[in-house]
Formats: C-alpha cells, sequence, structure tokens
C-alpha cells in the first residue's frame, strides 16, 4: 500500500510560496504512487512544479478537477506543441502531427478516421490472434522447464506482435520496434540524442512502408490509413506516419509493462489471485482493477497549455501556462473509491483515469483490455503454480524511464 506521508510537500509555488518544488516526485514505489499526491490532494490539489525541462506549470491531483481538464476544451495539447510552450524534458519537442497533440476541429477529422479501426467488433474478432499468441508463447516459456522471465517470455512480445501484426508490420523487423521503442522512453539526459535517433529511425522505417505499400496495397490497418490519405487527402502523410508510430509505441511500451506489473501485483496479493483463479469469470474486473491501481508514467500525464484564464481547483491557471492532469494521483482519490490504497477486483465503481478522457480517451483502450484479459487469464490457467522466482527487492527495474518498467520478472511454476 501507499504510505501515508507524515510531512507537508514543499510550497506550491503560488505568489509568495516559494519556488516550486521539481517534478516528477522521486519514485519511492513502482506499484504506487509518489506519496506527495495524497498531501497535495487534500490541501493543494491544484499545484504548481517545476519541471525537468525548468519551465514550470500546474499539476492536478483531484479524480473530478483531472476529468475536468481532460475534457475542458481551453485546456489544449495543441497549444503544448507550439514554440515557447512549457516542455516537460528538456530538448524534448511533442510532435504537433499526432493525434494526441491534436484539438478539434483536427483531432475529430482525426479520430473519425482512426476509430473504425478500434471498434467494439473489430477489437473483439482480435481475440483469437491474442489468444494463439499468447499460447505460443506461454508453449515456449514450459519448454524452458519450471522458470523463467515473464518480461522476455510474454509481457513484452505480446503486445508489439499484436500492434505490428494491426498495422502489417513484418514480424523480421518487430525487434527493431522494441529497441526503437524502448529507447524512445528512456529520460536520462545523456539518453536525449539517442531517443531522438529513435524516433526518426522508427518514422524512416515507417515512411518507406508507406512508400511500398502504395505498389502493393494491404487491407491492414496501415493500408486504411494509406486509402485515407491518397483517395481523399483526409489525412496528411505526416499525420499517417505519426499515428502509426505512436500506436507502435504506446501499444507496446503502456501494454507491456502493464501486463508485468500486473502480474507483480496479483503474485503480492495472493487473496486477490487466489480469488481470481477461482472464479476466472472475474478477470475483466481484476484487469480495471489494475489499470486503477498501478500508476502509469512517472508524470501521470500529458502536458496541456491553457488558452485562456481558468479556474481550477481553487487556483487560478492563466493563459499560456502548462498544465498536467495527474492519472497517478486521481486513480487514488479517496474522495472517489473506499480505502484506495487497497487492491480489491471486486471494488465497484470501477471508473478510473488511466486511458483518460473526453475527446483524447485512448484509441486503442478497448486492445489493451483484451490483450491484458487474455495474457493474465491463459498465464494464471496454465501455471497454476506461478509463483515470483526472486524476492521482490531484488527485482530489476528501468532506470531513467517515463513508464514505471521490469527489466525482467523471473518466475516459477
Amino acid at each position: 500500500m501507499t504510505q501515508t506521508p507524515t510531512t507537508p510537500p514543499p510550497e506550491s509555488g503560488a505568489p509568495g510560496a516559494g519556488v516550486p518544488p521539481p517534478f516528477p516526485f522521486p519514485i519511492r514505489s513502482a506499484l504506487d504512487p509518489s506519496p506527495e499526491y495524497a498531501l497535495l490532494r487534500a490541501d493543494r490539489p491544484v499545484s504548481r512544479v517545476t519541471l525537468p525541462s525548468g519551465d514550470t506549470a500546474w499539476i492536478v491531483t483531484r479524480f473530478e478537477d483531472v476529468r475536468t481538464v481532460f475534457h475542458d476544451t481551453r485546456f489544449s495539447r495543441q497549444a503544448a506543441t507550439r514554440e515557447g510552450a512549457p516542455r516537460l524534458m528538456p530538448g524534448v519537442e511533442a510532435d504537433p502531427d499526432s493525434i494526441v497533440s491534436k484539438d478539434p476541429p483536427d483531432h475529430t477529422r482525426l479520430r473519425k478516421l482512426v476509430a473504425p479501426a478500434f471498434t467494439a467488433r473489430r477489437i473483439a474478432g482480435m481475440r483469437e490472434g491474442i489468444q494463439r499468441t499468447t499460447d505460443e508463447l506461454l508453449d515456449a516459456m514450459e519448454a524452458g522447464g519450471r522458470e523463467g522471465d515473464l518480461v522476455s517470455g510474454l509481457s513484452a512480445p505480446l503486445p508489439i506482435i499484436t500492434i505490428c501484426d494491426l498495422l502489417g508490420v513484418p514480424r523480421s523487423d518487430q525487434d527493431r520496434f522494441r529497441e526503437w521503442s524502448d529507447t524512445m522512453f528512456r529520460t536520462s539526459a545523456d539518453a536525449l540524442g539517442e531517443a531522438i535517433a529513435a524516433r526518426e529511425a522508427l518514422i524512416g522505417y515507417l515512411a518507406a512502408m508507406v512508400q511500398g505499400r502504395r505498389a502493393a496495397p494491404t487491407d491492414d490497418l496501415l493500408g486504411v490509413l494509406i486509402a485515407a490519405r491518397d483517395e481523399d487527402d483526409r489525412l496528411t502523410e505526416r499525420e499517417l506516419v505519426s499515428f502509426a508510430g505512436g500506436l507502435i509505441v504506446a501499444g507496446y511500451e503502456t501494454t507491456a509493462n502493464r501486463l508485468a506489473n500486473s502480474v507483480l501485483v496479483l503474485l503480492r496479493h495472493p487473496e486477490q489471485l487466489r480469488l481470481l483463479r477461482g472464479e476466472p469469470e472475474r478477470i475483466g474486473d481484476a484487469v480495471e482493477e489494475l489499470l486503477r491501481y498501478i500508476p502509469g508514467g512517472a508524470a501521470g500525464g500529458l502536458m496541456r497549455v491553457a488558452t485562456e484564464d481558468v479556474e481550477l481547483g481553487g487556483e487560478l491557471i492563466r493563459a499560456g501556462e502548462g498544465v498536467i492532469a495527474v492519472t497517478n494521483a486521481a486513480n487514488r482519490d479517496p474522495a472517489q473509491w473506499d480505502d484506495p490504497d487497497r487492491f480489491d477486483i471486486t471494488r465497484k465503481p470501477q471508473s478510473h483515469t488511466t486511458f483518460g478522457h473526453g475527446i483524447h480517451h485512448c484509441v486503442g483502450a478497448q486492445l489493451a483490455r483484451l490483450e491484458l484479459q487474455v495474457g493474465i487469464a491463459t498465464l494464471l490457467r496454465r501455471f497454476p503454480g506461478l509463483a515470483l522466482g526472486a524476492p521482490e527487492d531484488r527485482l530489476p527495474w528501468k532506470k531513467n524511464v517515463v513508464i514505471h518498467s521490469l527489466e525482467a520478472l523471473p518466475v516459477t511454476w
């Protein structure tokens, strides 16, 4: 559970309050949000911070306020891509062609183009393929004996295979995509150049792939997007490549880490694991609770910029100031859930902010849910004796990355 903070957080940075504290806050537990959030929610739910870039911004920590930032059009993602806008990391520019960086009407146009690829019916139709991939990966793990690494064996390959199959990327190239994605999520100053080079390599690969598909059209998602670009000019070339690249990076990295972290949380809570084993039909509820309970990225959200003065949480946010809606804090808000630091797969309600809210609700949310449900349910069914293969305090976590990520998760069965 999250440790209850016993000392007040640093000054908020409001006028006269001193220098805004550095953000993101230190990670004390990869499976729990920073304890500073609990005090901020209670005392200063909208608070100024200093970012690694040196810019200042507001962070929002209460559930209802976070949802307000998500759906209020005065908090703009597009404005956050403009020159002079506050940046989270030094030297890292937001991609203005990405769907997550657009406001209406451009966002509405792009969303309409890509949404048909992620309908509930189409995602449900992917279940068989995801199940087959999961079984093949677990077959390989089982063939290796009675122990193995769940990250390299299941949680990393399953989402990259799924997302690349959706786009039509050859499986022979999927290791390259994983390497590029892993590099792009590093945050240390000495890795900045490598992250930029990895992004350029990914975009270059996809641009070449688009040209090849024009000569030999396909009916996969990339083929559909190319048709939308070429036939009706509803999608610019940069938007097409940016969406494909963003889908690979987000669809792989976040789901891979969620899957590994979810298994670790279940093993950490044996009573909940027993309940899920005994009632496997609870897998949908279990995944929703895991999505709520496990923190996402270190910053907990994307930068937005206020386009006009807005009062929120007792603070006046001025036009041009940056705002980060912190989902890690919102998902543990006691005003929304009883005992929010308790992991409980029977919990109701199950609403959370992990996939965002409003127009920027994650377009791939249902696909991520399906991968988590199939991956976890199949793992528990096939390996009833699943257990950690090393002490939890010796598990290797990646350092200097945006998302809390396990390097490996040794297990036995």
